[in-house]
């Protein structure tokens, strides 16, 4: 058995898998883990990576790469998504990537990928488990930085997909920067929202699906509180079916609270206290949207993403 690491370095968060794989080729868990890291703080409005978001995201890596020697990893896969894509110093960060991945395997640095191979991964990754009978899915992947509307299925895989320049921190930075938002801010957050997101609608037929999956830390934040746990529990969440009235209540209460009572709510992670409005925000238009487009009642919600996606793109 070949043992892999997938490393997903995001706007807000990185995040690791470790997979083993078997006799078959198939991938089994060995150990998940998720830090916030704040990467891209600042970015939109800078276009530059900050010393200490860049300090955050080292420490945390470093960290994983004490854990792949650990469990034996022969081979690594780390992407950077929306953030990197942006940031004009990013070659600080490759040089980071490189000079602690290189403990695992030589030559392993940190790729950026394009909004479509991000739409693809996730993809990949989110529906793998679901039965084929209930697509066409399109798969949703709300990050920190941008957001991917991708449409296909099980077995023939992507039909059509995009990536548009919207997430949690970026809205939640561009837009919203009172506590609580203003019902100015709130307003105009929702306007930004509807433009980023209708330039994905014009290229995706979301018409079509029949399933709706949300994938990332604002849509499984978002079921915990709909499913009314008192602590975050990923197998609670995962294939979890949360009905739209329920989303949209849960998505307007985050929406109109302060800061500090966010932080009180059992399953929210301190590091998307101050952006989960923002990502509240952006769900409400894809749910608005898809309702009327595709007639879809229910979110369902995975926790296997685009991670789970670079596993299988190891070779």
């Amino acid at each position: 058995m070949s043992t892999v690491a997938a490393v997903d370095c995001g706007t807000n968060s990185i995040r690791l898998l470790i997979s083993r794989r078997d006799d078959d080729g198939c991938l089994l868990d060995v150990h998940r883990e998720m830090r916030v890291v704040r990467l891209g703080e600042g970015v939109d409005a800078t276009g530059e990576f900050t010393t200490g978001a860049l300090a955050r995201t080292r420490t945390a890596l470093a960290d994983y790469v004490t854990v792949m020697e650990a469990n034996g990893v022969t081979a690594v896969r780390m992407v950077a998504t929306s953030a990197t894509r942006d940031a004009g110093n990013r070659d600080e960060f490759f040089a980071m990537t490189r000079e602690l991945l290189g403990h695992v395997s030589d030559g392993a640095v940190a790729e950026v990928i394009t909004g479509d191979e991000e739409a693809r991964m996730s993809f990949a990754g989110a529906v793998g488990e679901f039965d084929p009978a209930h697509g066409p899915f399109v798969v949703t992947d709300l990050g920190g930085g941008s957001t991917e509307v991708v449409l296909g299925d099980a077995g023939s895989g992507v039909s059509a997909a995009f990536s548009t320049n919207i997430g949690c921190v970026r809205l939640t930075e561009r837009v919203l920067h009172s506590d609580p938002p203003t019902a100015d801010e709130v307003s105009r957050a929702r306007d930004v929202a509807a433009t980023e997101l209708a330039r994905a609608f014009a290229v995706v037929p979301v018409d079509q699906a029949r399933t709706w999956v949300g994938v990332a830390g604002t849509m499984t934040t978002l079921a915990a509180l709909a499913l009314d746990l008192p602590t975050y529990d990923a197998e609670r969440i995962h294939r979890s079916r949360i009905a739209l009235g329920d989303l949209t209540q849960v998505c307007e209460r985050l929406v109109s609270m302060t800061r500090e009572d966010r932080a009180a709510l059992g399953p929210m992670h301190p590091g998307r206290v101050d952006v989960i409005g923002g990502g509240s925000l952006v769900t409400l238009e894809l749910a608005r949207v898809l309702a009327e487009r595709s007639g879809i009642t229910e979110l369902v919600v995975s926790e296997h993403d685009i991670l789970d996606g670079i596993a299988l793109s190891i070779s």
